[in-house]
């Protein structure tokens, strides 16, 4: 059945905007800060580029234009990302390498694909061409992020740690001190997780591993008011955490001696600050003094699992936690507040910074719900093949774009990654 002619027109019109919204952050960079790749989890600028194009046209172009000319031929595996059933593709590590094609072709092919999709959105399409932009718009956003966090990583590993942006935006609420912790209380019952999408509803998206809805039950639980501080977290340090092998899982504390942690990805020691630590920004160094009511982030799950232990607390799971966000709003620090930092907690009553400023890990392994079904095709390999050794983090952070994230919104990364924003909010168990 073809999309209406409303559904079309604001189809284009979010296409048009996300992928503006890409070159738009991709601006500050110069061509060599593209091409950098800095560790095994991240990807060039420049790759992402041509990846984003390269979804558009493999899963929408390819399938529902009958005269689509592909921009090149060697672009259909050179920027295969990991879909085995649509065949070979380079090794994630050799990226970097990718000297060619140009800056200026990578440029001319999203430009060929943004024509050709614009092109398409000119007249009535079917339901599931509508559904595969949805998801490619989604996808697009995905990988916005995911420059955001590559090129704070490349670009602390240069000596000189330059900045992405110099100019520092403060959020209204930087210069005051974080609330004190309270603790927001759930009472047990049945409820319901996920989402069911209805097939005839083209403005309301989910990914598969969203879905189905289901009912599961929460027993009282309690989640902190707020997420963990940075001046929370090095409480934590100067009690010699790291050196304790009892507050950590025993991969964690395996994974912290082979990597030799002492803090989160980013602080390092500088002993002419107050607290003796520099934390590297988006706007370069700034000292842990000026942000230590800020969410911590950078953690791994074992770092956020072992302070919840320390606190005598514990992650919430991820039911615990999309429970108490489907009763708040959506709104918080998000990448259009281009503060590109956590921002502190203000002064008010009940749950803050449910979405924004940090992913929270929790507690949950990421795997099927209870029916879950992937995608059909290629398709299917975008979440579900992942559902092994991973954990679910939720809300977002201060680089996701606002309009990408909702309560039942599934993250998942293995539990060492650091260098994503990631933080933890606290919970606990029992009734008041």
């Amino acid at each position: 059945m073809p999309a209406t002619a409303a559904t079309v027109s604001a189809l284009l019109a979010r296409f048009q905007a996300i992928r503006s919204a890409t070159l738009q952050f991709c601006e500050s960079l110069s061509p060599e800060d593209l091409m950098v790749q800095s560790c095994p989890e991240a990807s060039p600028v420049k790759w992402h580029l041509a990846h984003t194009s390269w979804f558009f046209e493999t899963f929408v172009l390819r399938e529902f234009v009958a005269v689509y000319q592909p921009f090149h031929p060697d672009f259909q595996w050179l920027f295969n990302s990991y879909y085995n059933s649509l065949g070979d593709m380079p090794e994630k590590k050799l990226r970097a390498s990718f000297s060619r094609p140009s800056l200026g072709a990578i440029l001319s092919y999203r430009t060929h694909v943004d024509a050709a999709i614009a092109r398409l959105l000119q007249n009535p399409i079917e339901d599931e061409a509508a559904r595969r932009i949805s998801l490619g718009l989604q996808h697009e956003q995905q990988h916005l992020e995911l420059i955001a966090t590559d090129i704070k990583h490349a670009l602390f590993t240069n000596p000189l740690h330059p900045a992405y942006l110099q100019t520092v935006t403060p959020p209204a609420s930087a210069a005051l001190p974080a609330p004190p912790l309270d603790w927001v209380s759930f009472t047990p019952g049945l409820i319901e997780i996920g989402i069911t999408p209805d097939p005839s509803d083209l403005d309301t998206f989910a990914f598969d591993n969203e879905t189905p809805r289901h009912k599961f039950y929460l027993a009282p639980f309690h989640l902190a008011s707020r997420l963990v501080t940075c001046a929370e977290y090095l409480a934590f340090i100067d009690e010699g955490a790291y050196s304790r092998p009892e507050l950590w899982l025993s991969e964690g504390w395996t994974t912290l001696r082979a990597e030799g942690w002492q803090a989160p990805l980013y602080w390092q020691h500088d002993n002419t600050t107050k607290s003796g630590w520099t934390l590297y920004t988006l706007h370069g160094f700034q000292s842990i003094d000026d942000l230590s009511e800020t969410p911590v982030c950078h953690l791994s799950f074992f770092e956020a699992d072992a302070f919840a232990r320390w606190a005598g607390h514990r992650l919430p799971t991820e039911f615990e936690w999309e429970h108490a966000a489907t009763q708040q709003p959506i709104a918080g620090n998000f990448l259009e507040s281009n503060h590109l930092h956590p921002a502190p907690a203000a002064g008010v009553a009940g749950l803050q910074q449910l979405f924004g400023d940090v992913w929270q890990w929790t507690q949950s392994a990421y795997t099927g719900y209870p029916g879950y079904k992937p995608l059909p095709g290629a398709l299917g390999e975008y979440n579900g093949k992942f559902m092994s050794s991973q954990v679910v983090l939720r809300g977002g952070s201060c680089v996701t774009p606002a309009t990408h994230i909702r309560p039942t919104y599934r993250n998942f990364f293995s539990p060492s990654t650091r260098w994503q924003f990631s933080g933890l909010r606290l919970a606990k168990d029992g009734v008041k």
